[in-house]
């Protein structure tokens, strides 16, 4: 049996692997010049490739029941691929991360697992139209045409095209009367219109972060952030980005705050009162210098028309009202995301309501699969789009695996 894989990425090779055997021909197809571009920039070269904690939030669809994909029994398909692979983890604070610290390595083992199973891999290929006739599909290219029992889309996402990415697996789908949940960038960074991104850009903070969407609170997020001249980024962002995106498209009124303090358990203005009285004779610069950034406290004191060279006794009871609600319920108005170019992932995708769940195959077309970034199903930032991406792989090379239409 001749099985067809469109995209050398992560979920293209983990369907490959499982959908091999001594009766099949497995051929992946990659219009890149390498396979596995994308795998390489994984966790900043590090590749963070699962997360201990597997809590279903961490997954996003709009399909009503994650969990018939998302499930422990199908998670440790994920742990025993890597495990079979040789993969010997380091693990930090939850995530996975392989011993040497290097995607390289990741890359290494799935390719050597492929060439000890014999599947071919052919680069700079890229699958312009695929057919399907009498039971079989007529996979084309710009060069040649080839036959195959089955197919499996595994093209990724509209996400970060400079890895490859077309948007081709949504046309397969669309061909073929496949639903496409609304596509949106997600882990990604976002844009404000503020005047203080001028003065902040450079500046990383561990914070407490807030989504808000029409004065509502949606989200909360904590860990590092990233000030920029056009808005925030940083993980706790990212995770955060997804809702943010879908919802700008809604014409939801989106803002983020920002707690700069966090360490703070008490009420910060009274905080400030108590160090003033222990601190004296200190101008505010020298007052909040033990924890925070000068070049946020000047953006602050700035923003808020206060002069940082006063001290806190000082300023009147509306600007020491002010400082201290800027730097615990700093609110930022977001207008944008940042495009395709920059996320990592997208929302929405092939609706999982058209394939079969067990097998990732479609219920329109026999023999058409679906698996990794192609679908509507998302992570947060941590191994979650890794996890997906693999695990869907799995399913649909497992199945693919089986000649059921002999």
């Amino acid at each position: 049996m001749n099985i067809a894989i469109v995209g050398g990425g992560p979920a293209g090779f983990a369907a490959g692997i499982l959908a091999s055997n001594s009766n099949n021909r497995v051929v992946i197809f990659e219009k890149n010049p390498e396979v596995l571009k994308k795998l390489l920039l994984t966790g900043n070269g590090k590749c963070n490739y699962r997360n201990a904690n597997q809590s279903l939030d961490k997954y996003h669809t709009t399909y009503p029941d994650i969990a018939a994909i998302i499930n422990p029994t199908n998670l440790k398909l994920v742990s025993d691929f890597w495990n079979n692979l040789g993969i010997i983890p380091i693990i930090k604070n939850g995530y996975y991360y392989p011993f040497s610290e290097k995607a390289s390595s990741m890359k290494s083992a799935l390719l050597k697992k492929s060439e000890d199973l014999g599947i071919t891999i052919k680069c700079h290929t890229e699958i312009t139209n695929i057919e399907y006739k009498e039971n079989k599909f007529l996979v084309q290219t710009s060069n040649f045409t080839e036959t195959f029992d089955k197919v499996i889309i595994a093209t990724g996402s509209l996400a970060y095209p400079k890895t490859g990415s077309t948007g081709f697996g949504y046309e397969v789908a669309q061909k073929y009367n496949h639903h496409i949940v609304s596509l949106n960038p997600s882990l990604v960074q976002l844009v404000s219109n503020s005047s203080i991104t001028s003065n902040w850009s450079g500046i990383r903070s561990n914070v407490i972060v807030k989504h808000i969407e029409d004065n509502k609170i949606c989200k909360e997020e904590s860990g590092e952030i990233q000030l920029t001249d056009y808005g925030v980024s940083g993980i706790c962002i990212f995770n955060l980005s997804r809702n943010i995106s879908i919802g700008l498209t809604k014409g939801k009124k989106e803002k983020i705050s920002i707690n700069f303090v966090p360490w703070c358990q008490s009420n910060f203005l009274e905080f400030l009162n108590n160090r003033h009285q222990e601190l004296p004779n200190r101008n505010i610069t020298e007052l909040c210098d033990a924890f925070l950034n000068y070049k946020l406290l000047y953006a602050i004191c700035k923003y808020s028309h206060i002069n940082p060279d006063k001290s806190w006794d000082k300023l009147t009871a509306i600007e020491q009202k002010l400082f201290a609600q800027n730097l615990t319920d700093f609110e930022l108005i977001i207008t944008a995301t940042k495009d395709y170019n920059y996320s990592q992932v997208c929302s929405g995708g092939v609706s999982l309501a058209d394939l079969n769940l067990q097998t990732l195959e479609s219920l329109k077309i026999p023999g058409l699969y679906f698996c990794g970034e192609v679908l509507d199903l998302d992570g947060d930032c941590g191994g979650y789009n890794l996890t997906i991406a693999i695990l869907s792989g799995i399913i649909a090379g497992s199945a693919a695996k089986e000649d059921i239409y002999a």
